[in-house]
């Protein structure tokens, strides 16, 4: 069976791969090779040599065209992500590259067995609360108000009062921003499209993902990146907010193990599910835990900086994909110890941060709180 993984020169496409290979199928690539996640337009040495690989953008109808012709599977990666304004880009890339692959599937009359699209859990917004007055909530974006006078938890839509947060589950979706809108929309246009048309297919809504492959020039790529970085190079973490919190990390084998899962188990057929580790962690103690790792004594600031649009707490209830026999096995122990070990190695290790935080800036992304 050959498998075509869309984005499988980048972080998760690579480690995707992998698993494929050792699950015994034949794998093509197709990869755009785009900034700023690659800088340069050459193939990243940690994908094996044994595979197929095109150079092309999923929004070129020719090269998306010759990529699906004689495979029996998708893994569908390839994305624009970023915090940047430039709306269109997101809808071009992730939702109509997406529909790119059904139509040219149609129109062919492709033989494709199975499509999987990767999604998020940027989807469900500021996700599920509990107010104990008024009961469950899915409260909209914060105002920018509240977030400039430095509040930063969210409040009851009813009665204005501070809630708890509750692990998500797939039930209910907000998206708040750009990239969540773009990514909901290529999760329905995968679900519907393929079930109209006969072709079985599965979204995964990613957790924040992390691990050894993440790129130095992606500011989307998180903090596990950012902060190891700023350790490694002497400085300070840069914490938004006031470091408190909650996210919901996974480790980038687990993911790669979900893509392959649902590729194989027909049960997941026309779903979507989330794929994440169920533990809560703040960004402060993701900090202080790389710098424990690294002997250092460096600490997080947290210089009121907020990203519009940013949630405050989210985390997956992955109940339905343990239910198919996923479990999420990496500690972020291991996840910190195995980016560093790989950081380490790397002759491009350079801190980012300033240049990123400055494009941010300047696009009305990143400000600060004057509370």
């Amino acid at each position: 069976m050959k498998v075509l993984v869309t984005g499988g020169a980048g972080f998760i496409g690579s480690h995707t791969v992998d698993r494929l290979l050792t699950h015994g199928y034949e794998v093509r690539v197709l990869d755009a090779l785009l900034p700023p996640v690659h800088p340069q337009p050459v193939w990243p040495p940690d994908l094996p040599a044994d595979i197929e690989r095109l150079h092309g953008d999923v929004r070129d109808r020719d090269a998306l065209a010759r990529a699906l012709r004689g495979v029996d599977a998708v893994i569908h990666l390839a994305a624009y992500q970023d915090y940047l304004p430039d709306f269109s880009t997101f809808f071009h890339t992730n939702a109509v590259g997406t529909a790119l692959i059904y139509e040219i599937a149609v129109a062919e009359r492709l033989p494709i067995r199975k499509i999987v699209v990767a999604s998020s859990q940027a989807v469900y917004g500021e996700g599920w609360y509990h107010c104990d007055r008024d009961g469950d909530q899915y409260p909209p974006p914060r105002p920018v108000e509240q977030l400039e006078r430095g509040e930063w938890e969210p409040r009851c839509p009813v009665c204005g009062d501070t809630m708890s947060w509750q692990p998500t589950d797939e039930r209910r979706v907000d998206p708040h921003n750009q990239y969540a809108l773009s990514k909901y929309t290529e999760e329905r246009i995968a679900l519907v499209l393929g079930a109209r048309w006969g072709i079985p297919s599965v979204g995964l809504r990613y957790s924040i993902t992390q691990g050894a492959r993440q790129s130095f020039t992606n500011a989307y790529s998180g903090i596990l990146r950012s902060f190891s970085v700023r350790l490694l190079t002497g400085k300070r973490p840069i914490a938004y907010e006031d470091g408190q919190q909650l996210r919901d990390y996974v480790y980038v084998g687990d993911v790669a193990r979900a893509n392959v899962l649902v590729l194989e188990d027909d049960r997941a057929n026309g779903r979507a599910f989330n794929v994440g580790s169920g533990r809560p962690t703040s960004v402060l103690d993701y900090a202080e835990r790389i710098a424990r790792y690294l002997g250092s004594d460096l600490t997080a600031e947290t210089p009121g900086l907020y990203r519009a649009g940013d949630t405050r707490h989210i985390v997956s209830d992955v109940s339905a994909l343990r239910a198919l026999g996923w479990e999420p096995e990496g500690t972020l122990d291991m996840i910190i110890a195995e980016y560093v070990e790989w950081a380490r190695r790397q002759p491009a290790l350079r801190d980012h941060y300033g240049e990123a935080m400055a494009r941010m800036i300047a696009s009305g992304t990143l400000r600060r709180a004057h509370g």
